[in-house]
């Protein structure tokens, strides 16, 4: 017993080493006027010598010379840039820790079938790693199941708050499969047989068909009132099929996203490609079939011998001169999604447009995620989610993030990285 105690103990400590100390910013009780800063809008270009004005957690105005409300705190920002928040997209924050450490790991759930799981339901508030990663300007992140077939539903949460409820801003998302594989695998560590490994692609197709199959059963056996009993599994898929919720499909060979999307096109679901290494590829047929995208290889290497040494940094730029819906992301990511600005910016040196580039990381997620209406802008009526840098976000060298807010809250910018720097900084 005395061991079991002690066993408990140590483990309560090691979860209290890794649980960050910032605390969460509380309800904003007074206006806070922004003045005289470059706004960022997305929406409406770039507005230098600005104020914006946010009260009870929205932007209220936008203008030049606004009037200041009683009791409102004044912060001069000239010369300064003022952006609405990064939303990082296919992460995996809050979910992982240590990546050497199991019990830090709640990447994913037992089985392949395991539409049921919510990301949000893991979440780790208190991870170390969400204050580095909002210290770039990151005020919300989808946190994402991984690695099975049917691998569970995302949420978008903030990057500030007590619990997952205080943090959410939208649950349940949408629905995320792991397209099985089309090809054959000729790395060193896979020990199968071409033949083994065609069989096995196959049944994980047809697996994953069936789960569909299956789902709809349910589902219309839910709608004539027939359901002996409630099966969380297929429950957790029943917005597919009356389109409250979106099907995301994490592939990045051309044929995984083709067959994808002749699966939703079939059962009538809203597609978002997820990943989409080869998206370039048939960035027409994804733009006539009005399909969304999320594209997590921005730093990606080049796949195959006859690509350029740039095909992933430039990608975003083909895709946008077809005319694709599409965001940026650092997928699968935790701690790296702190550099997602940068490789926006990075695709901007290989042709996108700043604007777009810029949209592609708040903007357009939030339209991903349903939420645009409430983030991914300035604009009067939008959540005050926003934040000021020195310089342009984008830019490694120039941007340096000094207020973040989200929905009028302000956000604690300490964190451990910071913190190890001030200390080491001080060493002889």
């Amino acid at each position: 017993m005395k061991k079991l105690i002690t066993a408990v103990v140590a483990a309560s400590l090691s979860a209290a080493a890794v649980a960050h100390d910032m605390v969460p910013g509380k309800t904003q009780e007074q206006p806070v006027l922004l003045q005289g800063g470059t706004l960022n809008t997305v929406t409406n270009g770039v507005l230098a010598d600005t104020d914006l004005l946010f009260e009870n957690g929205k932007i209220t105005a936008i203008g030049s010379n606004l009037a200041v409300p009683e009791n409102a705190r004044v912060i001069d920002v000239t010369g300064k840039q003022v952006y609405p928040g990064i939303v990082a997209l296919d992460t995996t924050l809050g979910l992982i820790e240590l990546a050497a450490v199991r019990a830090t790991n709640d990447l994913s759930e037992v089985g392949d079938i395991t539409p049921e799981v919510s990301g949000h339901t893991a979440y780790n508030p208190d991870s170390e790693v969400i204050p580095t990663v909002r210290y770039n300007g990151i005020t919300h992140a989808e946190i994402v199941p991984q690695r099975n077939l049917i691998a569970g539903r995302s949420s978008l949460l903030q990057t500030d708050g007590w619990t997952f409820e205080d943090a959410a801003e939208a649950l349940n998302v949408g629905v995320h499969v792991n397209w099985p594989r089309v090809g054959i695998n000729t790395s060193w560590w896979e020990r199968r047989s071409p033949e083994e490994q065609r069989k096995a692609n196959a049944e994980d197709l047809k697996k994953l068909k069936a789960a569909f199959v299956d789902a709809k059963a349910y589902y219309d056996a839910k709608q004539a009132n027939e359901l002996n009993g409630t099966d969380v599994r297929w429950e957790a898929m029943t917005g597919l099929f009356d389109g409250s919720s979106k099907l995301f499909v994490h592939a990045h060979d051309k044929r995984q996203m083709e067959q994808a999307m002749e699966l939703a096109s079939e059962w009538g679901f809203e597609l978002v490609l997820v990943g989409a290494r080869d998206a370039w590829r048939i960035a027409d047929k994804l733009a006539a079939q009005d399909i969304s995208v999320v594209y997590g290889e921005p730093y990606g290497l080049p796949t195959r011998h006859d690509e350029a040494y740039d095909q992933a940094y430039a990608a975003p730029a083909a895709l946008a001169a077809a005319g694709v819906d599409f965001a940026i992301a650092y997928s699968t990511g935790f701690w790296d999604i702190r550099n997602l600005a940068f490789a926006a910016g990075n695709a901007v040196a290989f042709g996108l447009d700043k604007d777009q580039a810029l949209a592609a990381i708040t903007l357009k997620p939030a339209e991903v995620m349903g939420v645009a209406d409430k983030i991914g802008s300035l604009e009067v009526g939008k959540h005050a989610s926003l934040f000021v840098s020195d310089g342009d976000v984008m830019d490694q060298l120039g941007q340096k993030v000094r207020l973040m807010f989200i929905d009028g809250a302000e956000v604690d910018l300490n964190n451990r990285h910071n913190q190890l720097y001030q200390k080491y900084r001080q060493k002889p």
